[in-house]
């Protein structure tokens, strides 16, 4: 035994799915260890196949296919002084499907170990797939005990303990662990109760990936035995780094330290919200192989962040613009809206929809005789500018990008088959009041690794205005919705935090205002069912977080329900 181990960690982007083009990224990556001296190759969960899995995993042929190129992967640790690799994917012992990781080495699988504790809430549901493990274990390696918690193994005690109890020197926890805000620092506390509870030192290694609606954000990084993180590798971007380790001590089960140094790339909150919108798309976009995107260019602000987002993620080349005025829009609108398309350096074309809107007039007017106009009229603008994007898509293969935020999508102050209309939705779980903070934000900075432009890229005009869907003369969003910081704060209670209209209220607000917000919360359920998938910021988004009911008779507002 080698009184030190050198431990290489790969913080990978892998494509749920995509078994064999993972594989050949997880060569690359052992390629590159065994060149700068490694051990041991640490991956994160799942890292063979993608993570969630969701029911594909539920498919023999693809967990088959998983384990025939498993098999062929451990052909590269073959040859003397090879380093040992740790690879995750779904495996079968029996019937019982297990997540699981394996120890490649000399060519073959040396060891196969499985998760514990199957996480089974907001957007994780492997208990409906997976089998806990029945009993962890250390796995031996080269003389030192490894204990390995795969992810939700970390967040709760009992695995670590067990572990320690059978010698283990250092814990290995391959995770994938999605992003949401003030996620990193919660991971670390559960980081060090577990170093706390054994006595030794962590590596956490996660994925770093767009998947659908979920974004890892990476940030791998190691705790020694007395807490201190003396590694802390990149978010939001792949990243690898080998690490050195020495014996912690004397005597059997004195633990490794670590004796690498490293701080990474680590953005505050409001980058951090910015560049998972940005991962998000990205991968959306690349990984389901659109040639880029369009959107409708409105001059407000939602469309403005959205244009800009997917310039940094995607390159101007990729972003068409385009602005579909009508009778109500107005000068100030078709100026800001072409200014934010040259500052970003993106395609940009208008469209006028005032001739649809005309004949449409004409087709419907024998059956809505004798009717005052309402938002019917209102809303076939909306859906005239959803068919122009759609019919641009179509033709030339680029994704329609939709861009309404949270707060619009939290109340139905949207159009189905109009402003809804799209494949993928940036800003779906970013309130109204973020929109206005990244756009001032993201007017002073450039993000990491961005492919747009720096300077004012959102004229200020339009991060000042007041916000209006300019679908009827002089229309504010005000008029029909409460002041955005008061509703944003609402919404936040009501989605977010699930009080009642009475806790709500006990915050300051009218209970005409909470109950009338947390109606059409209720009634938009419907609505959001059809809405584009949209990256996940908060700690509880549409969707895979919240699933709610469409028919749904409750409202908390009543004395009694009925």
């Amino acid at each position: 035994m080698s009184e030190t181990l050198s431990i290489y960690i790969a913080q990978l982007n892998a494509t749920v799915g995509a078994i064999e083009a993972n594989a050949e990224r997880i060569r690359a990556a052992y390629a590159r260890a065994a060149e700068a001296g490694a051990d041991l190759v640490l991956t994160p969960e799942l890292s063979l196949t993608g993570y969630p899995l969701e029911d594909l995993v539920l498919k023999p042929f693809f967990v088959r296919m998983a384990g025939e190129v498993l098999e062929d992967l451990a052909a590269v640790t073959r040859g003397a002084g090879k380093p040992g690799l740790i690879v995750g994917a779904p495996w079968y012992a029996g019937k019982a499907l297990h997540n699981a990781i394996f120890l490649l080495e000399d060519g073959a699988v040396k060891a196969v170990r499985y998760k514990q504790e199957l996480p089974n809430y907001g957007v994780f549901d492997e208990k409906r797939v997976f089998v806990p493990g029945s009993a962890p274990e250390v796995i031996d390696f080269r003389g030192h005990k490894l204990g390995v918690l795969i992810c939700e193994d970390m967040w709760f005690p009992g695995v670590a303990g067990v572990l320690k109890a059978q010698g283990a020197e250092i814990l290995l926890v391959p995770t994938c662990s999605p992003f949401e805000l003030d996620k990193h620092p919660e991971r670390q506390v559960h980081a060090r109760n577990r170093v706390d509870e054994t006595g030794l030192a962590l590596v956490f290694c996660n994925e770093i990936c767009g998947q659908d609606e979920l974004v890892f954000d990476g940030a791998s990084f190691v705790m020694n035995p007395d807490g201190n993180v003396p590694v802390q590798m990149d978010a939001w971007r792949e990243a690898e780094l080998l690490t050195v380790w020495q014996g912690a001590g004397t005597g059997v089960g004195a633990g490794l330290r670590c004796e690498t140094s490293h701080a990474g790339y680590m953005p505050g909150q409001m980058e951090s919200m910015y560049q998972a919108m940005v991962l998000g798309l990205k991968d959306y976009v690349t990984k389901n192989r659109f040639p880029g995107v369009v959107l409708g260019l409105s001059g407000g602000i939602d469309s403005a962040l959205s244009a800009a987002v997917a310039v940094d993620a995607l390159g101007p080349d990729k972003v068409h613009c385009v602005m579909m005025p009508s009778r109500y829009t107005s000068g100030e609108s078709v100026t800001d809206a072409e200014k934010c398309a040259k500052a970003l350096g993106c395609r940009y074309d208008t469209i006028t929809i005032k001739p649809g809107v005309e004949a449409f007039g004409e087709m419907l007017g024998p059956i809505f005789e004798g009717t005052k106009p309402d938002t019917t009229e209102e809303n076939i603008q909306s859906r005239l500018r959803g068919l122009i994007l759609m019919s641009v898509s179509n033709k030339f293969g680029a994704m329609v990008l939709t861009t309404g935020n949270k707060s619009e999508v939290s109340v139905g102050y949207a159009t189905l088959y109009g402003d809804m209309c799209g494949g993928y939705n940036a800003l779906k779980d970013v309130y109204k009041a973020d929109v206005f903070a990244l756009s001032h934000w993201r007017n002073a900075h450039v993000p990491a690794g961005a492919l747009g432009p720096g300077g004012e890229v959102i004229p200020e005009n339009i991060i000042t205005k007041p916000p209006t869907a300019e679908l009827r003369e002089e229309q504010k969003d005000e008029d029909s919705l409460p002041p955005y910081d008061k509703l944003d704060d609402m919404l936040r209670c009501l989605v977010d935090e699930e009080m009642s209209v009475a806790e709500v209220v006990a915050r300051g607000h009218e209970f005409s205002d909470v109950a009338r917000i947390e109606h059409l919360l209720y009634i938009a359920e419907y609505k959001r069912r059809q809405a584009a998938p949209g990256v996940k910021i908060t700690r509880k988004n549409f969707g895979r977080d919240r699933r709610y009911p469409i028919t749904n008779g409750f409202r908390s507002a009543r004395k009694h329900n009925i």
